[in-house]
């Protein structure tokens, strides 16, 4: 792992803050990205004093002038990257009866669309060189689209549906593509919020390792904790519309 060349974005916390500190320890080469200059500034400083080189690389993915700009750095600093780990993203609730189109496309606007500036960015190199991963974080809420949650799960399924097709057409270019659906995990977003509506809830390290596991396996899936997969996977995922409609409103969401 040691020079391993490594992209985290939304790194000025939860588990981008955490996977960079973990990949600091290993000696990785980390180039960062987050809104928040001096949450990014701290960041860095902690894994430059593990051994870490860092690149600190301040904008926002949904600016697609900003992935440009700060691709050309990467390139310019190490020639390219081994491991691309899209982590931005933003959470939301509120009810279908409350719908924003501006709302939808607010979050879409970091959840997918600021993926695929940095997907645009990273592949052509990664296929050059035929070798590389990218990995997304996505969520379990992908299967389904939960109470309250219209516009988070339709932007995760969104992603999902985006690396399956990738995977397809990327097979023998030596691209690994990664999808990574955790459950719940303390963060930012999480804080917030009713922790006995958060069934499995594990702490930010724990996410963080596991994650890290499955980009060094090249797993297609990383979904997390097994009984929420599972049950998300297996037991909503292919469940009758009607059926699941009327039992919905049992699943756990946080209020407005």
């Amino acid at each position: 792992m040691k020079g391993l060349r490594v992209l985290i974005t939304g790194a000025t916390s939860g588990l981008g803050e955490a996977m960079a500190l973990q990949l600091a320890r290993e000696g990785c080469r980390l180039a960062l990205t987050g809104r928040r200059e001096d949450r990014l500034a701290d960041v860095a400083r902690r894994a430059r004093a593990l051994g870490a080189e860092c690149l600190e690389l301040p904008g926002n993915v949904a600016d697609p002038a900003s992935s440009e700009k700060h691709y050309a750095r990467i390139v310019q600093a190490w020639d390219g990257l081994d491991w691309a780990i899209l982590n931005s993203g933003v959470g939301g609730s509120a009810s279908g009866r409350k719908f924003s189109a501006k709302g939808f496309v607010d979050l879409f606007s970091i959840n997918v669309f600021g993926v695929a500036y940095w997907i645009e960015r990273v592949l052509p190199g990664m296929l050059a060189s035929r070798e590389g991963t990218i990995a997304v974080i996505s969520s379990l809420a992908a299967w389904r689209g939960l109470p309250r949650a219209a516009s988070y799960c339709s932007s995760k399924a969104a992603l999902n549906v985006l690396l399956e097709s990738l995977r397809v057409d990327l097979r023998g270019t030596g691209v690994s593509i990664v999808t990574v659906c955790p459950g719940y995990i303390k963060s930012e977003l999480t804080a917030k919020r009713d922790f006995r509506r958060m069934p499995f809830l594990l702490q930010t390290e724990d996410g963080a390792r596991r994650i890290l596991h499955g980009i060094r396996a090249k797993k297609r899936l990383v979904a997390f904790p097994a009984p929420m997969a599972w049950f998300m996977r297996l037991v909503l995922g292919p469940m009758p519309g009607f059926l699941y409609e009327r039992l919905a409103g049992l699943i756990p969401h946080s209020n407005d």
